[in-house]
């Protein structure tokens, strides 16, 4: 076992880290596989277009969970590669509103016989005595309700509390 596994709780984050590389490494190499040339760090912004066909550039990082910069970045990436497009709103000039192209279109055409062999391997990986997805659905719903930071500076100021300091 290497250190960061020892480390247990404390490297959290760098363990789903490691998991999402994998996942991602392997998901490019299915895709290759299956002949489809598609980066998976495109799929939230794909994903949502193909459910959700035209919608401004907030509602996309709404949808995935993104900062609007990071958002923005992969929206400059998507539409270099012809996948999606932008148009200004008719009633609000300032908001540009995004959907696939045909290109986009016919790549998600593609990609949704190798999401079904996607689903399968995946629920296989995550289906244990302690289920992943919902392991993640439940730690994200407690984030929502207090974040990670906020339930730290918590208990630092009970333990200050319990040994009589105040903190400012």
């Amino acid at each position: 076992m290497n250190i960061i596994n020892q480390a247990g709780i404390l490297a959290i984050s760098t363990r789903l880290q490691r998991l999402s590389e994998q996942l991602r490494k392997d998901g490019t190499l299915i895709y290759k596989e299956n002949g489809i040339e598609f980066e998976p760090k495109w799929f939230p912004v794909i994903y949502v277009l193909h459910n959700k066909p035209l919608l401004g550039v907030v509602e996309i990082a709404n949808e995935i969970g993104y900062t609007h910069p990071s958002t923005i970045t992969l929206l400059k990436e998507l539409e270099k590669e012809k996948l999606i497009r932008s148009k200004k709103d008719k009633t609000d000039e300032r908001k540009r509103l995004i959907q696939l192209t045909e290109k986009g279109s016919q790549l998600v055409s593609e990609m949704e016989p190798v999401w079904n062999i996607m689903i399968k391997a995946l629920t296989e990986i995550t289906d244990t005595t302690n289920n992943l997805m919902q392991a993640i659905e439940e730690v994200e719903a407690a984030l929502r309700k207090k974040g990670f930071a906020e339930r730290a500076e918590e208990i630092k100021i009970s333990g200050n509390k319990k040994k009589g300091r105040r903190t400012e």
